[in-house]
């Protein structure tokens, strides 16, 4: 971690920018974006292939159907029996796995540069020959239906979140899980799924991203004989969902059976539309690492070992997705104190920030920090193919990462805490706590939390 810093430091002192290998892309007659990044450093290469259909593209009554179908495309097609395509990536000495979010959904493998071809004609068969039938689909949806009770409806601090979700928005379809209603579930039927393939699933609704030890040029090649003769499909409409302004603060309290309460603080925050031209968002990035960068960072040095108010402290936010975002501040109480106690101290810490700004200090080690992060990414040949597959999906394109990073570089203290002053009031606040319940040994399966809004 030293020697990162040092030489974040030292990139910093002299003006140099972060060394990135050449991206270079191609879009086929169908409409698939081809992008690869070459780096030669081990014979490995990752596969990732990125459809712009997330949970936030689902109708009402059918949440969960991007993720049910995420499942449901390892379950072979005409070509390839359920399972053989898991079976051949790992006979081949690779991995591979899957995804859904609110903006996206995306399939990777990583494996022997060699094997390449193997994954480009076991994922392009899987994007037009998917064989869905009642059976399976019976039984991958209550698959996820076991992973929504274990990892939401009997996780405290996942139901808090999920909730909160729901009343922070009140329109955006960010308000529904990407897993789904447990009702929504219920009600699907395979007709759902196929009717979700047909509308997403084409190549020029995709981006297929190559990242390791290869050559561009063979790449392509590679990409027009596996991917080029799948025909492309007329998208349906999406509908431009927007957030209307709060109109005041909104409260809501989360029974449920718990250790400890939580209390979670989230304000609706702009995202980036305009990299080059935007700076509110970056400013807001900048913010976060002041709140909560690492050990020496306020919240954790005033709240948790100071004032001893809570036991664990975290700020959330993201910059760049295709909706809307929250920035979003999160406690544990101490042993005595409450959810309240909590908020008091994150409120004073939020107006002292605003009345007295941001040292030089803690601009700079936010700063090193962004910067830390990137040479960390740049070791993963996954995460910098995860870079621009994101990038590209939430249309911003790869080609604004260098950029962002330059304009959160140029963020000034005044900016820091004008964005703290514009967005962290009472306005855009939505404030929900965790009060625990006892645990009362029982199935926490047949124990649902209950939910006050005021």
């Amino acid at each position: 971690m030293r020697i990162y810093l040092f030489f974040v430091a030292m990139l910093l002192a002299s003006g140099q920018h972060i060394a990135q290998a050449e991206v270079f892309e191609r879009t086929l007659a169908n409409g698939l974006k081809v992008i690869v990044k070459e780096d030669h450093r081990a014979p490995v290469v990752v596969q990732q292939i990125w459809y712009r259909a997330g949970s936030m593209d689902e109708r009402t009554g059918k949440t969960g159907i991007a993720h049910v179908l995420e499942h449901l495309m390892f379950k072979g097609t005409r070509k390839v029996p359920a399972g053989e395509f898991s079976r051949q990536i790992a006979a081949a000495g690779g991995r591979e796995n899957a995804f859904t979010s609110y903006d996206y959904t995306a399939y990777f493998q990583q494996l022997h540069k060699s094997r390449l071809p193997l994954a480009m004609k076991l994922e392009a068969d899987r994007m037009h020959n998917l064989n869905l039938s009642a059976g399976e689909f019976a039984k991958e949806v209550r698959v996820v239906m076991e992973e929504r009770r274990m990892r939401t409806d009997d996780q405290p601090q996942a139901l808090l979140q999920e909730k909160m979700m729901a009343v922070a928005y009140q329109e955006h379809p960010y308000q529904n899980p990407v897993i789904g209603w447990m009702s929504d579930l219920e009600s699907l039927d395979v007709t759902d799924a196929a009717a979700w393939y047909r509308q997403w699933y084409a190549p020029n609704n995709a981006t297929l991203v190559i990242a390791g030890d290869v050559k561009a040029s063979e790449v392509f090649a590679l990409a027009q004989r596996h991917y080029g003769g799948i025909a492309r499909r007329v998208l349906p409409p999406r509908r431009n969902f927007t957030e209307p302004v709060q109109l005041g603060i909104k409260r809501m309290v989360v029974k449920a059976p718990a250790e400890l309460p939580q209390l979670v603080m989230s304000y609706h925050t702009p995202v980036l539309q305009q990299p080059e031209q935007d700076w509110q968002p970056y400013a807001l990035e900048i913010l976060a690492g002041v709140l909560d960068g690492n050990e020496s960072a306020r919240l954790n040095k005033h709240l948790v070992r100071e004032q001893q108010v809570a036991s664990s402290v975290g700020v959330g936010y993201d910059s760049a997705s295709r909706g809307p975002s929250l920035f979003t501040l999160q406690a544990t109480p101490s042993t005595g104190k409450t959810a309240g106690d909590a908020e008091t101290a994150l409120r004073q810490e939020i107006a002292l920030l605003i009345k007295e700004g941001v040292s030089a200090e803690e601009l700079k080690r936010v700063k090193a920090q962004v910067m830390a992060g990137e040479v960390y990414k740049l070791d993963s040949v996954f995460y910098q193919a995860m870079q621009i597959g994101q990038m590209e999906s939430i249309g911003l394109g790869h080609k604004s990462l260098p950029v962002m990073l330059e304009k959160l570089q140029a963020v000034t203290a005044e900016q820091v805490r004008e964005v703290a002053q514009a967005y962290l009031k009472d306005d855009n606040l939505t404030v929900a706590v965790l009060d625990p319940q006892p645990l009362s040994g029982k199935s926490s399966h047949k124990v649902e939390g209950a939910v006050h809004v005021r």
